[in-house]
């Protein structure tokens, strides 16, 4: 029986492993929501299902539904993947799953964040998300681990950690007024010192150009091991993308991270510019529900301009599962990918759907870790 731990990570010797490291599990949830997933969720809902079968080639993988959608993700998924029933506001395991700690015994354990759906009452995504905010402890409970309750409002995207002391985030998102506007930079940096047990904590100002996470840094830079990143780059001085990847570029070359390194950086290319279809916008149902609404952050126009990156891609056991967005810069991105990452299996996955509800993969998945010794 999973139980809530009234101490931290830190005071118990377990840190945040990084991705790069062995997984157990990977978890997603099936996306159902028709005011962020056209068509009734139908095309997002055969995307989740290419990731999980291609995640599932080296990683069990765990699928939640709520009951009205467990038999049909089913059949979709096949018998490989595991379908768990759980209701959830909306499907984005990164941010509302567990994090998982490890220890060098061997054990494992959860952390849950508080989540206010990016944003709460200021400018929160959808409203009510109650459901999302209690996934994590259902999640430390199936895995078979003990977990930790954090005191503030964080999500997993929000982070990138090496598993070396050294996590990577923007101060556009931690710092933003919609998250802990009670909480200074430095009671941030002491809590995820706390909580992930690491060092250092390197600060980029913004995240990926009209991204509506508030600046998630995991779909602007990706850690591919332990002193090496791999950034959205931009070269049309333009585009508003230019600006911010510069930034991002001056201030990771001029860190060191906890181990003293200095940082390597490999320039992933932005994809597009990407822009909503008419059609796709047609696709979408916009909520008159009183129980369920959704904030203008979250209404999809055609011609609003998407958050595509490369970066946004999940390392799991060996393979890299990235997504396929833009014909023109495909290829590029791999072929970076399978240089950065000599010893994996490249796994490509048209991703424009997931792309249209927000996000990509790195954002609809969450890692379980091995419990294994160093």
């Amino acid at each position: 029986m999973s139980k809530l731990l009234n101490s931290t990570p830190k005071q118990d010797g377990f840190r945040m492993p990084g991705e790069h490291e062995p997984q157990d599990q990977v978890w997603l949830a099936w996306p159902i929501r028709e005011d962020n997933w056209r068509e009734s969720g139908q095309p997002a809902q055969e995307t989740f299902t290419a990731i999980a079968k291609a995640i599932s080639q080296v990683t069990p993988v765990t699928v939640l539904a709520p009951t009205e959608y467990v038999i049909s993700a089913h059949q979709a998924l096949g018998d490989g993947i595991r379908v768990i029933e759980i209701p959830y506001d909306d499907c984005w395991m990164r941010d509302i799953g567990a994090t998982y700690v490890v220890n060098d015994e061997g054990e494992r354990r959860g952390i849950s964040w508080h989540f206010n759906a990016w944003g709460g009452d200021l400018d929160g995504l959808y409203t009510p998300w109650d459901l999302d905010d209690a996934i994590a402890p259902q999640m430390a409970a199936i895995t078979g681990d003990d977990y930790y309750q954090a005191p503030f409002i964080l999500e997993g995207g929000s982070i990138h950690c090496d598993g070396e002391g050294t996590v990577y985030t923007t101060e556009e998102c931690l710092l933003h007024p919609s998250r802990n506007p009670d909480l200074s930079k430095q009671d941030i940096e002491a809590y995820l010192a706390d909580y992930l047990n690491i060092e250092k904590v390197i600060w980029l100002k913004n995240g990926l150009f009209n991204d509506e996470t508030n600046g998630h840094v995991d779909n602007l830079l990706h850690v591919i091991h332990p002193g090496v990143v791999a950034l959205t780059w931009c070269e049309d001085e333009n585009d508003p993308q230019y600006a911010i990847s510069h930034a991002a570029y001056e201030v990771l070359s001029q860190s060191k991270d906890a181990k003293g390194r200095s940082i390597e950086i490999i320039k992933l290319p932005l994809p597009g510019p990407l822009y909503m279809s008419e059609a796709e916008s047609k696709g979408l149902k916009h909520t008159s529900s009183a129980v369920m609404m959704q904030s203008d952050g979250m209404a999809r126009k055609a011609g609003e301009r998407l958050g595509g990156s490369y970066a946004n891609f999940l390392i799991t056991n060996q393979a890299i599962i990235f997504p396929l967005l833009d014909e023109t810069h495909d290829a590029k991105a791999k072929h970076i990918l399978t240089e950065a990452f000599p010893d994996y299996q490249i796994i490509g996955i048209p991703a424009r759907e997931v792309l249209l509800g927000g996000g990509n993969i790195h954002c609809i998945t969450q890692q379980v870790p091995r419990r294994l010794t160093r």
